[in-house]
């Protein structure tokens, strides 16, 4: 057995553990017996109310955990750089941003959030790409652009948060990523969205392996390198966007996915993909349920949970670039 294959099956077993335990563990506690016959049988009262107030978080975490990851590594793709994560690049801060405004204006349209969330996280990405071309794509210079971008959006959505408007703080706590109070509305409009970005995303595998290769080969190629990258961001855009707009913002998740996906899995993105895109369900998941119980009965965000996680290895990347460089 390869090294891939005892990858997607560890992180796949670790995964099962990790659902049926955060099934389990919280205010209601249930025991494993109550948790396999609430899922295929009869549940308990006890169980009804894990499965109607925990289920929903739950799969919402696995279900952002993927697209996030997923966009990272397509964000990767596309401009070439390892630092390239939607929440550091301001995509998740501009879909943000633009989901809070249409809820100010457009209340009655609260359903269409992941819509107008995906035109926030165009807007965000386009503004990056148009900032940082100089002669074509300049790798640092998009990742300060992208980080410059990110605080004004921020910033702009803390403002907007701080006119104490009742609806504007309502649809602000989606970007606290607490994950609490998810029904399954919220889990329906992201099954259905992020399946489809997932789906997209695996079918441009290809692509991404051409966006790796030097513009000049591959234009050798006769691939139109332009339509490929804004093909491939508009998905990872799409990705990002929906699970900012139900689960909330985190960041760090598709940087910390990608760059373990390929010391253990590789670089084609035919295999980097799913891979990502489990190991993305496991550890928002993790950080959901580790937060939910380390200080219970109060929670931690787990937003909060990925940027503790998320700092220190960003530092650890950037010295080890900075090593390589020097040798």
């Amino acid at each position: 057995m390869n090294k891939q294959a005892i990858s997607f099956i560890s992180v796949s077993v670790m995964l099962i553990i990790v659902t049926i335990y955060a099934g389990m563990t919280g205010s209601l506690q249930v025991s494993l017996t109550e948790f396999v016959q609430g899922i295929f049988g009869e549940p308990s009262d006890q169980m009804a109310i894990v499965r109607d107030l925990r289920f929903p978080r739950m799969l919402i975490a696995i279900f952002a955990g993927a697209c996030l990851s997923v966009s990272g590594v397509l964000f990767q793709a596309v401009m070439r750089n390892p630092l390239a994560e939607p929440g550091i690049i301001g995509v998740s801060a501009g879909a943000s941003f633009v989901s809070i405004i249409a809820a100010m204006l457009f209340p009655t349209l609260f359903f269409y959030t992941p819509l107008f969330s995906f035109i926030g996280g165009m807007i965000a990405f386009f503004l990056v790409y148009i900032l940082s071309w100089k002669s074509g794509i300049q790798p640092l210079r998009m990742i300060l652009i992208g980080i410059a971008i990110n605080a004004l959006f921020s910033g702009l959505s803390q403002m907007l948060g701080a006119t104490n408007n009742a609806l504007v703080t309502s649809i602000s706590s989606s970007v606290t990523s607490s994950l609490q109070m998810k029904k399954w509305s919220d889990v329906e409009s992201i099954v259905i969205f992020g399946s489809i970005g997932l789906l997209l995303a695996f079918i441009v595998f290809k692509w991404c392996n051409y966006l790796q290769l030097e513009q000049k080969t591959a234009k050798s190629l006769g691939l139109n390198v332009n339509l490929l990258r804004w093909t491939v961001s508009i998905i990872a855009v799409l990705l990002a966007s929906i699970a900012t707009a139900v689960a909330g913002m985190f960041t760090f998740v598709g940087l910390l996915i990608p760059h373990i996906g390929r010391s253990l899995v590789g670089s084609d993105h035919r295999v980097l993909i799913p891979f990502s895109a489990l190991a993305g369900a496991l550890l928002i998941l993790l950080a959901d349920t580790i937060g939910r119980t380390v200080i219970a009965p109060h929670e931690i965000p787990a937003s909060v949970m990925m940027a503790v996680i998320g700092g220190p290895f960003l530092i650890l990347l950037l010295r080890r670039s900075e090593q390589i460089d020097e040798h």
